[in-house]
């Protein structure tokens, strides 16, 4: 059985993931709904759930361990080091829409190499 290493997660978002996510969703949303959302991240509680899950409920794939990105963020797990949390915008099962993970997709699968079962 792989061992789960427990990852290091700070309390809050890094300044820049707020801008990194609503730049990914403009692709997919409106300019007051990424308002929206931006402010409840903003003043929501950390809440944790499993790489795999995650990964699942998103319906992407698992970038490999190599990925430039996928790569670093490994790196700091292994020293230790915190990472910012994912900002996800919730799916909806009733209308088939999968969950999105707009910022932090990386840190997602870089938690699921180090264990598919770690909290994220």
């Amino acid at each position: 059985m792989a061992k789960t290493r427990t990852i290091r997660w700070k309390n809050e978002p890094d300044a820049h993931d707020y801008p990194a996510a609503a730049s990914y969703l403009s692709l997919l949303a409106n300019d007051a709904l990424i308002e929206r959302l931006v402010a409840q991240w903003q003043s929501a509680a950390v809440q944790h759930g499993k790489a795999k899950d995650l990964l699942r409920a998103s319906r992407l794939v698992l970038l490999p361990a190599d990925d430039q990105e996928v790569a670093k963020d490994i790196a700091k797990i292994r020293a230790k080091l915190p990472l910012s949390p994912i900002l996800l915008v919730r799916g909806d099962l009733a209308h088939v829409l999968p969950l999105q993970i707009a910022d932090g997709y990386h840190r997602v699968c870089a938690s699921y190499h180090e264990g598919a079962n770690t909290n994220v």
